[in-house]
Order: structure tokens, then C-alpha cells, then sequence
């Protein structure tokens, strides 16, 4: 009875512990005040949500050696820039810009993983970018993407997750999980953006290229 009790208590304050303190600051990684409160493509679709995650980096670099990594992401195309071997099946992601995923349209699928997708809702070239509209019955929500420049050659890559649980859902304790675990691997895909932007834009320079979405580096 007593280690069941013990058990029970480390548990609850566990729990307390991510609530409280650990959940609020990985929904706001690398974010500012500002950031999260600005609105974002696809705020207005979900309404109450369950997940509110604004992540955000600097980036030294334009929208135009950034926008090309952004536009190819996904799984079965150039990856997530984070790490392989969890979601996508260990294939490495891509390190260049593939000219034949530059083309990406409204209405056109990102596949998260094999079995599911969202959708390109909105898009303004070298701005923003909403997906929508999956195929995920435990969750009805949006990811946006923002690009806010400086003015200094920097730019501010600002991410958002918006999401209203179904609680009734069988599927909402891997759900769960994904909201406690998503900032490890959207840190990564985040920074893994910045290197290769970064690294693009140190490229170009050396072999006195401007502009340009569909350079492979």
C-alpha cells in the first residue's frame, strides 16, 4: 500500500512539475513575448485549442536562402532536418535544395510521416506558410510557418501549433505524448533549418551568387 502511495505521489508531482513549469516553456522555445502574441496564419481556425506552441530562431540569413528549406520539408521528400532515425525512417534529410520540391501549391499534402499528412492551406512566398486539414481524428489543428526579417540579414523563423483535442479519441494518449515529447524534434528541424540556411548563404557568397530559390548548394 505505502510504495503504491509513494508511487502515486512522485507521479502526481511529476505530472505537476511538466504542467506548471516544463509545458510552458517548450511551447514558447526560442520565442519572444512579442511572438507569441503576434497573430499567425490559421489562429482564427482553431478556436480554444488544447496546444497553443510558438517556437521561434534566429537565423543569419534572408527569407530567400531560408524559403527553399522550408518548402521541400516532409517525409518521402527532403525529411525533417532533425533527427532520421525517429521520423523518417532513417533516411537521411536532404543538405541540398531539390529543385522538383520547390513547386509546392495550395491544397497539396506534406506528409508527416507514412500515414499522415496535412495540407497547404495558405502560402506567401518567402513570408508564410499554413498547413491544415490532416487526416488525424484525435486532433483538428494548424502549423504555421512565419519568416520575419530584421533588416540586418537576419531573420526570425517563427513556428506555431495550433490544436483542439478530441478527448474521446483512442488515439489520444499517443497524442499526448507528442505534445510533451514534439519539442525535441521541432528544436531539431528548427536548428537544422538555421545550419543549412546558414550554410547557403556562406556558399553563395563564396562563389558570388545572389537570390535564387532553386540553387543547389
Amino acid at each position: 500500500m505505502i510504495p503504491a502511495l509513494i508511487t502515486s505521489g512522485i507521479a502526481a508531482t511529476a505530472i505537476l512539475i511538466y504542467l506548471v513549469s516544463i509545458r510552458p516553456w517548450q511551447h514558447r522555445w526560442g520565442a519572444t513575448d512579442e511572438e507569441v502574441a503576434r497573430a499567425m496564419p490559421g489562429d482564427e481556425l482553431v478556436r480554444h485549442p488544447s496546444i497553443n506552441a510558438t517556437r521561434a530562431v534566429t537565423i543569419h540569413a534572408g527569407p530567400e536562402n531560408i524559403w527553399p528549406w522550408i518548402v521541400q520539408i516532409g517525409f518521402g521528400r527532403a525529411g525533417w532536418y532533425s533527427y532520421d532515425w525517429i521520423d523518417n525512417l532513417g533516411k537521411p534529410s536532404a543538405i541540398r535544395i531539390v529543385p522538383e520540391w520547390q513547386e509546392l501549391k495550395i491544397g497539396d499534402k506534406i506528409h508527416l510521416s507514412k500515414w499522415t499528412y496535412e495540407i497547404v492551406k495558405q502560402m506567401d512566398p518567402y513570408r508564410s506558410m499554413l498547413w491544415a486539414g490532416g487526416d488525424s481524428s484525435a486532433t483538428a489543428g494548424t502549423w504555421a510557418w512565419g519568416l520575419y526579417p530584421s533588416g540586418d540579414g537576419q531573420t526570425r523563423l517563427v513556428t506555431r501549433l495550433r490544436g483542439r483535442y478530441n478527448w474521446r479519441s483512442p488515439w489520444i494518449v499517443l497524442l499526448l505524448l507528442v505534445d510533451t515529447f514534439d519539442i525535441v524534434m521541432m528544436r531539431r528541424c528548427m536548428l537544422g533549418i538555421k545550419e543549412r540556411a546558414e550554410t547557403l548563404v556562406q556558399q553563395r557568397q563564396g562563389k558570388g551568387i545572389t537570390g535564387g530559390a532553386k540553387l543547389t548548394p
